[in-house]
């Protein structure tokens, strides 16, 4: 019989259920909520698909930031997560607890992932639950969780492995279909966690491979299976991909230099953090944290060049998952045993990689392989990293449990009493050269108790495990979800008031959001849809447009497409005040380009003066103030679209560097060539008019009435995705204006239509590439 096969199966699954839930339970229960970049950056986009199905349009693309985004290039935007599109399709409003619920989805999934690879192999349950909590619930997965897509990819992880395992196993070709689905979801992710997941699954294959006798035998047995994978993950993952890389080619940053991304790697200091829990005081306020890029840090050692959060140290898998590792795996040499030996070194490679920059072995994988370096932060592998290690301490605890942990001589003994002691003096050494030694008692000895009652659980969970594996599977499940749910319980970055977030609610009350929404009501009119700025109010504001449906100038987002970048020079947010920069083009709110954006209002968390130094009293109107902000009103906004006569030719970078020249925005035109079909003119003439009949994501149908040929002026940012047509004939479009979109119209009256067109456009796109033409 099977060790722990007297456990059936979907009884470990419920035994990790429970435990999974009542760790989770402050979260579920409403309690509290998964801040920071979970709702800056990844529940607007949610909200945004959940009102463009509830309309029937394609949420492809999104006019509410940056004067118009491809969302759908965007890897950020959750566009391709199944779950968040099924809580999408089920509310128009999305509710911020159940888009929380949904990443404990996602993260209890990747745990039932570990239970069925660790069921396939015949390892006893209790090993299978220590993987699968420590994977769920420990490092970067726990101390991490606001980083949405990354817990996405990350959870896919063990999935696929199970699934590419089982097709490797059985050279079954229908499950490597499912398995292949599963990478294809996985590579959707576009991140980090999504490369070097898609690396170990690569090298799973290869291992299973060159291993073994007969390898020969074992490749063609299994080519059908990993062919079907193979195929299955391109058809999901190769143009949304394809998309990404284009974008990135045309954003503001499409290549990340070797010092950059180093300066992301993972200080070797924080890896303290597996064995002490919180050694740094991340989990408090800032003002106690006191590891690299701290102020107390950098008084002490020196300031290391590092851009992390203090929260990306934050390891800690639970005493036992670590104490297995060092008894078992590495001082008595299981680590290396042939069913878990890739593993092992999977987990020193990714190790490696998170360390970034402090050792050489970063530098040849940035140069060697494909995609690290479109990446900044290696310390990102730290998610990998728990994952691989989640596994090795699992079997580290079958084979305990098994009894085939060989016993240990005198010198072992002595190794393993010489670590610990080692670990303890480090730490303590570190604290005193840096804070003083009483901030690292609390976690050393918090450490010292859970290990001692791990020691405790093992002894007895392999007494009882001969005759009542149930028993054993419980004593080992009590102790990790409470060591896990004291040592990464909810904390700064991990949990706040679900209140803080009121304004991202469909249904807020908050009264910025208000005074917003009925000032540009007030202000609509059929040639207008005006935009607004929110700057220095709070972390999640600046994508606030996307969840509540208005036009915004700017968002949270690492990418912009470099043309907008250029003339605004505005960075990743505007979260702060002093976040919000000026740019030759864009030198103030009282500018052209301000009124060509049509930018009507302006929520700032201080007084506008103290972020545009350059304007008079005049220049804007203040509405007023709420908790939250300052709001003020352009008054000389443009239209969103706009019929001209006059144009003038222009060198858009000469633009972008010296900004607008001295001309009337309302009576000219820039463009780079001589329009086809449209004679000079000396002067502006009569314009005629411009209406929006609609105005959606990926659709834009404007009626114009032109008493002579005229160019139609879309002040949305110019795409190459993006198709025209007058009255149905497909037309040109301009860049207008250094970012915007504009089309030649006849006179009299026409229809002009504007579409999106992303997979066509993608494809046509790389086409010219690839030739050149």
């Amino acid at each position: 019989m099977r060790v722990g096969a007297a456990i059936p199966l979907p009884l470990t699954i419920a035994i990790f259920a429970v435990a999974f839930c009542l760790a989770a339970c402050p979260w579920l229960s409403g309690g509290v909520t998964i801040p920071w970049d979970a709702k800056s950056q990844f529940f607007p986009p949610v909200q945004f698909l959940a009102t463009s199905i509830a309309r029937g349009e394609w949420p492809w693309w999104t006019p509410n930031l940056f004067a118009g985004w491809p969302l759908i290039t965007d890897p950020q935007s959750l566009l391709f997560s199944p779950i968040h599109v099924l809580l999408a399709a089920s509310s128009p409003a999305v509710d911020i607890r159940a888009f929380d619920a949904v990443t404990f989805v996602y993260l209890f999934l990747g745990g039932l992932g570990v239970l069925m690879f660790f069921h396939d192999r015949g390892w006893h349950p209790a090993g299978g639950i220590v993987a699968a909590m420590a994977f769920a619930l420990g490092g970067s997965a726990s101390a991490r969780i606001q980083h949405t897509i990354e817990i996405v990819s990350l959870a896919y992880l063990p999935l696929a492995l199970w699934l590419v395992a089982r097709a490797l196993d059985r050279a079954s070709a229908p499950t490597g279909v499912a398995a292949g689905l599963l990478i294809g979801l996985l590579a959707l992710g576009r991140d980090q966690v999504a490369l070097l997941s898609l690396y170990v699954i690569a090298a799973f294959i290869f291992t299973h491979w060159l291993t073994g006798p007969n390898w020969r035998a074992r490749l063609r047995l299994s080519l059908t299976a990993v062919t079907a994978a193979a195929v299955t993950a391109a058809c999901i993952a190769v143009l949304p991909v394809i998309q990404t890389v284009l974008l990135a080619a045309a954003s503001n940053r499409p290549h990340i230099g070797y010092e950059s991304a180093a300066a992301g790697s993972l200080h070797p200091v924080h890896f303290l953090q597996l064995v002490f829990a919180d050694l740094y005081g991340a989990m408090r306020s800032n003002e106690h944290y006191w590891a690299p890029q701290s102020p107390i840090w950098d008084a002490a050692w020196g300031w290391p060049e590092l851009y992390l959060s203090p929260n990306m140290g934050l390891l800690y898998g639970g005493a036992l998952t670590f104490a297995v590792i060092l008894a078992f795996g590495l001082v008595r040499g299981l680590a290396w045993a042939p069913e878990i030996r890739f593993f092992s070194i999977a987990a020193v490679l990714v190790l490696l990689y998170t360390l970034g920059g402090y050792t050489p072995a970063f530098r040849l994988m940035y140069e060697l392989l494909p995609g690290v370096s479109l990446f900044r932060r290696p310390a990102d592998g730290s998610f990998v990293l728990g994952a691989l290690l989640a596994v090795v301490a699992g079997y580290l605890v079958h084979r305990w449990l098994q009894g085939t942990v060989p016993p240990s001589s005198r010198l072992q003994c002595a190794l393993d009493m010489a670590c610990a002691l080692i670990l303890v003096g480090a730490a303590l050494l570190l604290a005193r050269s840096v804070v003083g030694v009483r901030p690292a008692l609390l976690p050393i000895l918090t450490a010292v108790i859970f290990t001692c009652a791990g020691i405790a659980v093992l002894v007895m969970a392999q007494r009882a495990n001969a005759h009542h594996p149930l028993a054993a599977v419980a004593l080992i499940t009590g102790l990790m979800t409470a060591d896990l749910g004291w040592n990464n319980a909810p904390h700064v970055s991990t949990a706040l008031p679900p209140a803080r977030f009121d304004a991202l609610r469909q249904d807020t009350g908050n009264a910025t959001v208000q005074l917003i929404r009925s000032r540009l009501a007030a202000a609509a009119a059929p040639d207008r849809r005006d935009r607004v700025e929110l700057i220095g109010i709070d972390y999640h504001w600046p994508n606030l447009p996307l969840a509540q449906d208005f036009d915004g100038v700017f968002g949270h987002n690492p990418l912009r497409l470099r043309s907008f970048y250029e003339a605004t020079h505005v960075g990743d947010t505007v979260a702060l005040a002093s976040q919000r920069t000026f740019s030759p083009l864009y030198p103030s709110y009282h500018s052209a380009f301000a009124d060509l954006l049509g930018l009507r209002f302006i929520a700032t968390g201080v007084p506008v003066e103290e972020i545009d130094g350059s304007l008079k009293p005049s220049d804007v109107i203040f509405i007023g103030r709420t908790s939250d902000a300052y709001l003020y009103e352009n008054p000389r906004a443009l239209p969103r679209v706009m019929l001209l006569t006059h144009w003038r030719r222009a060198d858009f970078n000469e633009v972008l560097r010296t900004g607008w020249p001295d001309l009337d925005p309302k009576r000219t035109v820039l463009l780079e060539h001589a329009p086809a079909g449209l004679p000079r003119v000396d002067a502006a003439g009569e314009s005629g008019a411009a209406r929006l009949l609609h105005y959606g994501n990926t659709e834009v149908v404007v009626a114009v009435d032109a008493p002579m040929p005229a160019i139609l002026l879309l002040n949305d940012v110019w795409h190459p995705w993006w198709r025209a047509s007058v009255d149905g004939v497909q037309t040109e479009i301009l860049k207008a204006n250094a970012i915007f979109r504009a089309v030649v119209v006849p006179s009299g009256a026409h229809v002009v239509r504007f579409s999106f067109h992303p997979f066509v456009g993608a494809l046509r796109e790389l086409l010219v590439k690839l030739t050149g033409q």
